[in-house]
């Protein structure tokens, strides 16, 4: 639901540390760096960082696909990850989100510039919130300044918080309600800032210009025409009904932020209606390839709608995970070390992490999701992950 960055959970630099070797009367020297070769060597190098529970990857190349798995996928069972296996997949929700609001702009059902007051009167004030002011282009793009409501919200606050108000539901009225305790975090328009809630506000919007809930229409126009048959997008079922990776997490905070995996509870089972329209989403890796393969090939939108989702601003607060991160309407674009850039985005909700990236041209793509907390404090588990997508997106051409 949230990227891990800001106020929840802080970063700081990686160190890495090589053995090293000693021979008789030798000077000390540096042991050669594991080849990292392989789609399952780079799965091992991300459960190898410390409090991760499980992972499994899938990528999608001109050879074909693969997957590679790792962990455990239940802790008290001990389990084996399975590939295949569906999860949590965060703030990935936010990409179909707004693809159904692009779509309707392509039907002429509103513009990426009408104000949110428009369409939500009374809603986005107080506290010099103004929702004559902020675009639904601005939604999309987090750039309407307005507070992420995850900041101040019970459930993501410590385990005992989580474990009484796991299941509660939460409305998209009351979800803002609690961001517009706070005053804007900047004018709209004039910086970039994630926020959840955007896409809280988002997804109202579509159910007020639809006649139905946002998951819904995502179902409808996105779910069934894609034959995604391990995704859904719930509203309040707290329980994935699919075989599934339990998710950990023993909820890290600033003064804390690599508490031991051993602390993780069991996050898996919760209502999701506490993410909704940002993060409530339940998926596979292979759908969520097929998806975002979909999405820039022009199969979702059409192409004016599809080049305004990749219009992007700098999103500076995320660079220090994401080289050269920028931010379009729902999509992150990042560079890769062998030239150019990649689309994605990230997903992050208690105890799941979802990464994944995809070429401009739809010819690779690849997703790996993540149990436990993973280390937030060295980077580690954040740079195993991205070092995975950039190696499959970077691979040479199968002969």
């Amino acid at each position: 639901m949230h990227v891990r960055i800001g106020k929840k959970i802080t970063f700081t630099a990686l160190a890495a540390i090589t053995a090293a070797g000693v021979g008789l009367g030798q000077p000390v020297a540096a042991a050669p760096a594991p080849r990292l070769d392989s789609l399952q060597d780079r799965v091992n190098a991300i459960q190898a960082t410390k409090a991760v529970v499980g992972v499994q990857a899938q990528s999608i190349g001109p050879g074909g696909s693969r997957y590679a798995t790792a962990g455990k996928s239940d802790r008290e069972t001990g389990e084996a990850v399975e590939a295949g296996e569906a999860y949590r997949t965060g703030s990935t929700t936010k990409t179909f989100v707004a693809t159904v609001v692009l779509q309707l702009v392509g039907e002429g059902k509103l513009s990426l510039d009408d104000t949110v007051e428009r369409w939500l009167p009374g809603v986005v004030k107080g506290n010099g919130n103004d929702g004559s002011k902020i675009t639904i282009r601005q939604l999309l793009q987090h750039t309407s300044g307005i507070f992420n409501y995850t900041f101040d919200f019970p459930p993501l606050t410590d385990k005992k918080a989580f474990e009484e108000n796991r299941f509660t539901t939460w409305t998209g009225e009351q979800l803002v309600a609690i961001a517009m305790r706070h005053r804007p975090e900047f004018p709209p328009g004039s910086k970039w800032k994630y926020s959840n809630t955007n896409y809280t506000l988002a997804g109202m919007i579509i159910e007020k210009i639809t006649g139905r809930p946002w998951y819904q229409e995502v179902t409808r126009r996105i779910i069934q025409p894609l034959g995604l048959r391990n995704t859904s997008a719930p509203y309040d079922q707290p329980f994935i009904i699919a075989p599934h990776m339990r998710g950990y997490s023993a909820f890290p905070t600033p003064e804390n932020p690599d508490p031991p995996v051993e602390d993780a509870i069991d996050t898996s089972d919760w209502n999701p209606s506490g993410g909704g329209a940002a993060g409530a989403m339940v998926t596979t890796t292979a759908d969520q390839n097929r998806f975002f393969i979909a999405l820039v090939k022009g199969e979702l939108l059409p192409p004016a709608q599809l080049a305004e989702m990749k219009t992007t601003v700098r999103a500076e607060e995320l660079e220090v995970v994401w080289p050269g991160a920028r931010y379009g309407l729902g999509l992150l674009q990042a560079s890769l070390t062998c030239g150019g850039s990649y689309w994605g985005h990230p997903g992050d909700v208690a105890g799941y992490a979802t990464r994944n990236g995809i070429t401009d041209d739809g010819a690779r793509s690849v997703v790996v999701e993540t149990t436990g907390d993973g280390t937030n404090s060295d980077l580690s588990t954040l740079r195993a992950q991205n070092a995975l997508i950039d190696k499959e997106l970077c691979a040479a051409p199968s002969k």
